[in-house]
């Protein structure tokens, strides 16, 4: 394996043919220059260079090393260019995402202040599923979701959107009735869960193991998707604490959504890959709390 300044020394120096000119370039000695063809000469096995006093020229085995690393070279130039562009510059394709019809408005408003402001870049609108949340922000296939916290192992922040805890039962529930209910009800009933994908943070914060009390919850069936998990709870096989939003945006006949008393509000915002915290990243993020300064919802 070839060292970098040990290709960046022979090319230099297949493309001035000369020890000096060549020292010049790369702010080294001559010394230095013969010493690392030389050092390659012993690795090859072979000349790479026919020297005179007078007279510089590559072997026929040099000019083919050196027809075979330029464009090898030039291709990792580039790379690391494009690479330093993405992390500088505010242009190129961002891959932005949103987990649940609530949180679509804040994605769309985010993107029209984003595009306003950064017109040079193509931003690309995905729906995500529970299912590949996670995984499409760990692959690159979306750079930023906007969905509710807590989402561990991903950078965050901040909240766009703040919304009280109802609880999904179905129709004919002993609880669709109640004016509010407590936390202490998870005991009592099967709470449907959450894919085996999903955040295991979220879950705990959405399905908990435990009552505050400390008794332990039941375990419901598991849904797919959010739609799969409320038909379960209409079909009576569990109950569900999810954001008072879903009233808006999942309305049922078959369901009732019962407010919970003294459940903390979910938050929802921006989640991305904090590797992935490029100058695209950091801008959509500041765009979305720009365009969606935090209301009680």
């Amino acid at each position: 394996m070839l060292e970098r300044h040990e290709i960046e020394t022979f090319l230099t120096l297949a493309e001035e043919l000369h020890f000096g000119r060549t020292a010049e370039r790369l702010r080294v000695t001559t010394g230095r220059i013969s010493h690392v063809v030389k050092k390659l000469e012993r690795r090859i096995g072979a000349p790479l260079f026919a020297r005179t006093s007078r007279v510089v020229r590559l072997t026929p085995i040099g000019r083919q090393l050196a027809a075979d690393l330029t464009p090898l070279v030039a291709g990792i130039d580039e790379a690391v260019r494009r690479a330093v562009d993405a992390g500088r510059n505010v242009t190129g394709r961002l891959r932005v995402a949103f987990l649940g019809e609530g949180t679509a408005p804040l994605l769309l408003r985010a993107v029209n202040l984003f595009t306003e402001r950064h017109p040079e870049c193509e931003v690309e609108v995905h729906e995500a599923q529970l299912a590949n949340t996670r995984s499409s922000l760990l692959d690159g296939s979306v750079d930023v979701l906007i969905a509710s916290y807590p989402f561990d192992g991903m950078a965050n922040g901040p909240a766009l959107l703040s919304e009280g805890r109802v609880l999904a039962v179905a129709a004919g529930h002993p609880l669709a009735g109640a004016a509010s209910v407590s936390l202490e009800v998870l005991a009592d009933h099967p709470v449907v869960q959450y894919p085996a994908v999903t955040s295991a943070e979220f879950k705990r914060d959405r399905t908990p193991e435990h009552t505050p009390a400390g008794r332990p919850v039941p375990k419901g069936p598991v849904g797919n998707t959010f739609s799969e998990m409320l038909s379960l709870v209409a079909l009576g096989r569990g109950i569900l604490p999810v954001g008072e939003h879903s009233r808006r945006y999942y309305p049922r006949p078959d369901l009732a959504y019962v407010p919970i008393s003294d459940a903390p509000p979910i938050e929802r915002g921006p989640i991305w890959l904090a590797t992935n915290s490029t100058a695209r990243v950091r801008e959509f993020v500041r765009a979305a709390a720009d365009a969606n300064p935090p209301t009680p919802g």
